[in-house]
């Protein structure tokens, strides 16, 4: 009937309105399946006559642009299964584990009748579903009267049917398959199309387990110092495909909003960011990594930036800065960046939400921006890329994906920023048997007020963001990145690494061919003069780095008996040569 009639059948409908108005019987439709497609799609109230006639206008319509084909094909993916399970195709994978192509004949019947009653016949109990059945063999019977069946599908035919529970659906990295699902409803809606039929994601179910774990574990052991909830994200630099998404520490704990995807909310990343402070100032020629600042008391205008021990260092090497995490080294260097500057660079990383950068002055070096953990493993990641930027995927892609994104740093600044933080000393959290001395390039951050703890590793491939705190920012003093979100990145690494679940070991890594080693002065990491005691090798990048001869180290001719200076002429009797440090007063 359904290739014949024009979308509407007259007779059932007025076969429906005298059951249920006349008689009034249990209420009768008489729809046709383009007309349950209409009121499908427009969500049409069919249980008055104004109602129906709209549900038959709407079906003369598809009638009228679409082939029997097409409407058939748009009913089976909307129809409703039971179950909330709404498409054939979701309904074949959820109750008989494959897809639509590997359907048996009984399969074919049993999916045929759910729609007709989908809240009563997609209904398991433990005594089976005798209306399911009934229904079944009631359509298996006409089916029979126009096709020949094997004597194997008659027997079928006549066995219960068992489906599987939705209950019994694998239901693994949740937070992943919800973002996943969100854009892919955003690219339908930009396209005018549908969903497509299967998609491909990057997710490795065993890296996600293993991260999840890691992750469970922890918070369970830290809940003493009421530390809650966490994140966690794994990325491959590779193809920046996602490998793990954690989005918090229980999908199902209501109490700590367990189903909201940690990993897209914008938090302050504390120090997480300096590394690209260094990074720029590498490339403008301000320092190298030997260069000496100063942790002194320092006032750059109205700001007076503090170090999170509250204590200053004096006279301290770029890399022991990056690596000690001080903070008014890194707003010196950044108060000389020029173009771009550390605002530019977050914009051209992607960084969204930013306030202009009037806004936050020098204080964006330490965390007064907010990112989220996608963007900060996006620009950890233009780290392991030679400082190209390239957009985090959900997706898989065939083979290793070598597109060139933009250039936000050049190869010699992401070397050098990643060789200062492999020689970071990692926590004391390796398993009996392990060795401590893996090359991982890591950073911890604090946001201010003790709300959120990170840490961020770059190892081999991937890069690892952990976060640790509380989704409505409830402040606790035990959330230092240093000591909580550190252990737990290393624990994941090191669990990632013992498994063998196809965690790829990168090369050594490589200098790129224009860097050099140079000889400087390890008082003030200038170029050494005769007089400099201590001296050492740094990195340089010729035409780029500064190049500074040492100051601090002076010949001065002295009296040998008074030890005043003495001027010329020199009597090598009376008078000597002495080489003395001359600081900045403030060092």
């Amino acid at each position: 009937m359904f290739y014949y009639e024009p979308g509407f059948n007259p007779w059932s409908l007025l076969r429906g309105a005298y059951r249920t108005y006349l008689r009034h019987r249990h209420p009768q439709g008489g729809s046709t399946i383009t007309m349950q497609l209409a009121r499908l799609l427009w969500n049409i109230d069919t249980r008055d006559p104004r109602g129906k006639l709209r549900q038959i206008a709407y079906a003369l319509d598809l009638e009228l642009h679409f082939s029997k084909a097409q409407i058939l094909e748009a009913y089976l993916n909307y129809a409703p299964f039971g179950r909330n399970i709404q498409g054939v195709g979701a309904a074949s994978r959820i109750y008989f584990g494959h897809g639509v192509e590997g359907l048996s004949l009984p399969e074919l019947l049993t999916l045929a009748v759910l729609p007709q009653d989908p809240g009563q016949r997609g209904r398991i109990d433990r005594d089976g579903n005798a209306a399911l059945l009934a229904a079944r063999q009631r359509l298996y019977a006409k089916w029979r009267e126009h096709h020949p069946v094997t004597a194997a599908e008659d027997a079928a035919l006549r066995l219960p049917m068992a489906l599987s529970s939705v209950a019994q659906l694998p239901y693994h990295a949740p937070w992943f398959v919800d973002q996943v699902l969100q854009e892919e409803r955003t690219r339908a809606l930009l396209r005018q199309g549908g969903l497509p039929s299967e998609l491909h994601t990057s997710l490795d179910l065993a890296m996600q387990r293993i991260v999840e774990g890691q992750l469970h574990a922890f918070v369970q052991e830290q809940q003493i110092k009421g530390i809650r909830n966490a994140a966690a994200l794994l990325v491959d630099t590779r193809d920046m495909g996602i490998r793990a998404l954690v989005g918090s520490a229980n999908f199902f704990d209501a109490a700590i909003a367990g189903q909201v995807n940690g990993t897209l909310g914008k938090r302050s990343p504390g120090s997480t960011l300096k590394p690209f402070i260094y990074a720029l100032a590498f490339d403008q020629g301000v320092v190298i990594p030997a260069t000496v600042l100063r942790d002194v008391p320092t006032a750059f205008g109205p700001y007076t930036p503090e170090n999170f021990d509250s204590r200053f260092e004096g006279p301290i090497t770029v890399t022991d800065a990056l690596i000690r995490s001080r903070n008014i080294p890194a707003v010196d260097v950044a108060a000389r960046l020029h173009h771009p500057s550390f605002y530019d660079f977050l914009r051209a990383a992607g960084i969204t939400g930013l306030a202009p950068e009037s806004h936050y002055g020098l204080a964006l070096v330490l965390g007064g921006g907010e990112v989220t953990m996608q963007e900060l493993a996006t620009l950890y990641a233009l780290l392991n890329n030679d400082g190209r930027l390239r957009p985090l995927s959900l997706l898989a892609k065939n083979g290793t994906d070598q597109s060139a994104g933009p250039r936000l740093l050049s190869p010699e600044a992401s070397y050098l920023v990643l060789d200062i933080l492999r020689q970071n000393p990692g926590p004391l959290v390796a398993p009996t048997g392990q060795a401590r001395d893996l090359p991982v390039a890591w950073k911890t951050g604090t946001s201010s007020g003790f709300r959120d703890a990170w840490s961020v590793a770059v190892f081999d491939h991937y890069v690892l963001v952990v976060w640790v705190g509380n989704f409505d920012g409830t402040a606790n003093p035990a959330l230092i990145g240093a000591e909580v979100a550190a252990p737990l990145l290393f624990r994941t690494i090191y669990a990632l690494r013992a498994s063998g679940v196809g965690l790829e070991r990168a090369a050594t890594p490589m200098p790129p061919p224009r860097l050099r080693r140079v000889d400087v002065c390890l008082s003030s990491g200038a170029l050494p003069t005769v007089w400099c005691p201590r001296r050492g090798k740094s990195w340089f990048i010729p035409g780029v780095s500064p190049i500074a001869v040492d100051g601090v180290y002076r010949p001065i001719w002295v009296d040998r008996r008074s030890g005043r200076a003495v001027c010329p002429p020199y009597d090598p009797r009376r008078h000597e040569l002495r080489v003395y440090a001359y600081w900045p007063s403030e060092l």
